[in-house]
């Protein structure tokens, strides 16, 4: 049974450039503009037209566009809920700018050691999340800990969830790896660390959407069958302006959006993209958390049971779930 019919989330690439250079992504690698504040404006505007309800300004490393507070202003004035996730390089100099636009923001942090850390990422960040943290709490924001989880480092929850969020009071997200495109990143996990990563889904200021592990032990999305919506419920823009299907990391075609969103999105030539979302020969095995999330949500399956507590548990830790309503 489907819940909602429109699209509730937009994964906005605002660059693809980076200044970390992690083993587990390929976006930096892509040459990128970025997203002007115009053409930008003009597509917040139908986002909410069509029923978005969460703008995650995405990239790339987002805190590169100088004009990021201009742009959470104006998803925050629609009415919007704004998603940022960074690697906090440059959050120290910007947390003022940002203070008090971003609901829902993120600090990636793979490993509570600073060497672990700093190799995943290619560059010497973790003193930076660190030095973030600190700066953050003081302007009177709680940013969550997003700690990409691998099978080598499911050990390593312990120490981040008692040294680092514990005593900041911060969520701990769990972010199960997964593989996309050429990126090998060896996300096939034993039933030992999705046990184990379930079990910490459970505890105090820690956060898992459950039916990730439901679904790796199923083998991820199944095209005779799919549970992916990424097409249904997510719209991807890309920073040349351009409305990409069927997701970022297929990306099989792109729109110039042409300050047109609503209508181009509602056309019959992206609907019959919209209507083949999990059913691709490429979407066979798929597990990518950004699109299952939003995928969970909308239909009534056991995916949706599974996600439910986890969901309404974050919500309340964040206190967020007013802005749902």
């Amino acid at each position: 049974m489907r819940l909602v019919s429109h699209p509730i989330l937009c994964n906005y690439y605002l660059t693809y450039r980076c200044n970390a250079t992690c083993s587990f992504c390929d976006i930096w690698e892509r040459p990128s503009p970025y997203v002007t504040l115009e053409n930008a404006r003009q597509n917040l505007r139908d986002l909410k037209k069509l029923g978005v309800r969460v703008v995650d300004f995405t990239g790339g490393e987002p805190l590169l566009h100088r004009q990021l507070p201009e742009l959470l202003k104006e998803a925050k004035q629609l009415g919007l809920i704004t998603t940022v996730t960074t690697n906090a390089l440059l959050y120290p100099k910007q947390a003022e700018r940002l203070h008090g636009l971003i609901d829902m923001l993120h600090f990636s942090l793979d490993s509570p050691i600073a060497e672990e850390h700093d190799k995943s990422r290619g560059v010497k960040c973790f003193d930076k999340v660190m030095e973030s943290i600190s700066i953050a709490r003081k302007l009177g924001e709680r940013p969550d800990i997003l700690f990409t989880v691998f099978e080598h480092n499911v050990q390593k929850i312990k120490q981040m969830h008692e040294e680092i969020c514990l005593p900041n009071d911060l969520v701990l997200i769990l972010n199960p790896v997964f593989e996309y495109n050429a990126v090998e990143t060896g996300d096939r996990f034993s039933e030992n660390a999705l046990q184990k990563m379930s079990w910490w889904g459970k505890q105090k200021n820690v956060y898992l959407n459950d039916a990730f592990i439901q679904l790796r032990r199923d083998g991820g999305n199944h095209i005779e069958a799919p549970i992916c919506r990424a097409g249904s419920t997510t719209i991807v823009i890309s920073p040349e302006n351009k409305l990409v299907l069927p997701c970022y990391h297929l990306g099989l075609k792109d729109f110039a959006v042409n300050n047109n969103l609503y209508e181009l999105y509602r056309s019959g030539e992206v609907q019959k993209l919209v209507a083949l979302e999990g059913r691709l020969p490429a979407c066979e095995g798929c597990s990518i958390n950004c699109y299952m999330q939003p995928s969970f949500a909308v239909e009534v399956n056991k995916y949706f049971w599974r996600a439910l507590p986890s969901t309404l548990k974050y919500n309340w830790m964040k206190g967020t779930w007013k802005q749902l309503l």
